[in-house]
């Protein structure tokens, strides 16, 4: 199970914060403040409910379809087709998710300029979590029972160290990908590293069956 964005891809990229941009406007228009009390707002609803979205629905009222549309609305000319992570990916064994708080259709267009959507089994993505948002164990829990993932013989990778915490309580192991993870000392991180693609070709491997 992987995550998506700033997993698959370097957060250098700058994807995610064209996404932020994004939300920080659809902030300042929806709750009528400036710019920094709205930001702070945001980050507010970001460590209370999971996503900036819960928050704005439970406050605001906001629509998630039109929240999700607007903010994912981005240009990413910044991916690039890595071939060493597709080597990466291709010699695991077993399926492969996405596990995703982002939008479907981004999912899509991120996957597919990536050219890696063909890699995946499926997407389990925020709607497809009746907009519950990792790290709530009721997502990982609709994750597993939708796709009959047995958690003891499953790995998670994920860029958000509290996010690996639900994984590891199920029985996965766990991978905390960035720059920041060798600088964590979670017990319930497995492994870390700071790139992906390497990592998934030094893994040792065995047989899914």
């Amino acid at each position: 199970m992987f995550d998506m964005d700033n997993t698959l891809y370097p957060a250098e990229c700058g994807l995610m914060g064209r996404v932020q941009d994004r939300i920080n406007a659809f902030f300042v228009r929806t709750v009528g403040m400036g710019p920094a009390e709205a930001r702070q707002l945001q980050l507010k609803y970001l460590r209370d409910h999971g996503t900036s979205l819960s928050g704005l629905m439970l406050n605001h009222r906001v629509d998630p379809g039109a929240f999700l549309d607007e903010v994912h609305r981005v240009e990413l000319d910044c991916l690039t087709p890595d071939p060493v992570l597709r080597d990466g990916l291709s010699r695991l064994p077993g399926r492969r998710l996405i596990f995703t708080n982002g939008a479907a259709a981004h999912a899509e267009r991120v996957l597919d300029a990536l050219k890696i959507a063909d890699l995946f089994h499926d997407v389990f993505h925020i709607e497809a979590s009746d907009l519950i948002p990792k790290p709530d164990p009721r997502a990982f829990t609709r994750m597993i029972e939708r796709h009959g993932v047995d958690p003891r013989r499953a790995a998670f990778f994920e860029d958000t160290e509290k996010n690996l915490k639900p994984a590891a309580d199920m029985g996965m192991a766990t991978v905390l990908v960035g720059a920041h993870a060798p600088a964590s000392t979670a017990p319930f991180v497995d492994h870390r590293t700071e790139t992906l693609p390497p990592f998934l070709n030094r893994l040792p491997l065995r047989d899914a069956a």
